[in-house]
């Protein structure tokens, strides 16, 4: 097997590391189909897998020192291949591992990788702490107990180590989770429907199927040109709106941390931190208050997150309690898809 997609896995991961979106990068390079998808496969799973993969590397060297991030990253695709992929046979897995190394001229590392990867075999190990055998970071996961459950926070961590299944609505991809959001609004044909997060317009679209003429609105020029309807605003939804309270529904679909959409983006996992949660839920509140102050009387808005962050969620409708008429979480584990949170307010 040609190293391309070993290459293009090896240099994704190190942009990971530095701030990158796996999936934008894989997309920016043109490579061969099979190669392509070889590079998807390996990068998400590393990425899903990696605090097993941190421990298998100090199970089969002995130790557990401190690695450059390349001689790490080369380690985690060579074990990645070897313990959870059936197809790559283990001398390419070993073999490429090693010329990556090569590449990154960490050549005093070679015999290391070498010499750890032959240890490499699929016999059962048992793992530390229930994060590491879940992948997760420990703090998520201890957050995760205590607001769900164990049970449900350890499937919730469990569904996120799978590929997340693909779900076609019309067009457009669009997961089973995020699909239960618009229904909440009961939209029907004669309402005034304000998207004030649209892209990447999804459920814009979505509400387009009710008969409605969506009101869309983002931030960015680029996304919100991507949304094939013919009202669009562009504007910075945490301001007050330019528009009058005028409007039957309104969706805020809001930015967010995203621990949602773990298994989607797996990278999230790995560099959200408690104050991430914070900020979000600044800019979280100062939107839904801008969207509050346009919703005509009698009308209904439907704030979600692809968050399972209360600070994101109960933490900013909490200031509109009076006015909520129910709210909740979708789990996944427990339901299909990725995790998400919704109020209906009015």
């Amino acid at each position: 097997m040609p190293l391309n997609a070993r290459s293009l896995a090896f240099d994704v991961l190190d942009a990971v590391e530095n701030g990158g979106f796996a999936d934008d990068l894989l997309r920016a390079k043109v490579i061969d189909a099979q190669e392509a998808h070889l590079a998807s496969e390996l990068v998400f799973g590393v990425l899903r897998h990696r605090a097993q993969l941190d421990f298998l590397i100090g199970h089969y060297s002995g130790r557990s020192n401190k690695l450059d991030k390349e001689v790490r990253n080369a380690l985690r695709l060579g074990i990645y291949q070897l313990r959870y992929l059936d197809r790559i046979p283990p001398h390419a897995a070993v073999s490429t591992s090693v010329e990556l190394v090569k590449r990154a001229r960490k050549a005093s590392a070679v015999g290391y990788v070498n010499a750890v990867l032959r240890k490499v075999n699929r016999d059962p190990v048992s793992y530390p702490t229930d994060a590491v055998a879940l992948s997760m970071p420990d703090w998520v996961l201890d957050r995760w107990e205590r607001k769900f459950g164990a049970v449900a926070a350890h499937a919730a961590a469990a569904y996120f180590l799978s590929k997340p299944p693909v779900h076609q609505r019309g067009e457009r991809q669009m997961d089973i989770g995020a699909q239960q959001i618009v229904p909440l609004l009961e939209l029907a044909p004669n309402h005034r429907f304000l998207d004030v997060c649209a892209a990447p317009g999804n459920k814009t679209l979505q509400a387009a199927e009710c008969g409605v003429e969506p009101v869309a609105c983002d931030r960015s020029r680029k996304r919100l040109a991507s949304i094939p309807v013919v009202r669009r605003v562009q504007l910075d939804a945490s301001l007050p709106l330019p528009f009058r309270p005028i409007f039957d529904r309104i969706l805020v679909d809001a930015p967010c941390s995203g621990t949602g959409t773990f298994g989607r983006n797996p990278e999230i996992k790995w560099r959200v931190t408690p104050e991430e949660f914070t900020r979000q839920a600044e800019r979280q509140l100062q939107i839904l208050a801008a969207a509050m102050a346009v919703l005509a009387p009698g009308g209904r808005l439907v704030y979600s997150t692809c968050s399972l962050e209360p600070e994101e969620n109960e933490g900013v409708t909490g200031h509109f309690a009076e006015r909520i008429l129910s709210q909740g979480y979708r789990l996944p584990g427990r339901d299909a898809g990725d995790g998400f949170f919704h109020a209906v307010l009015a």
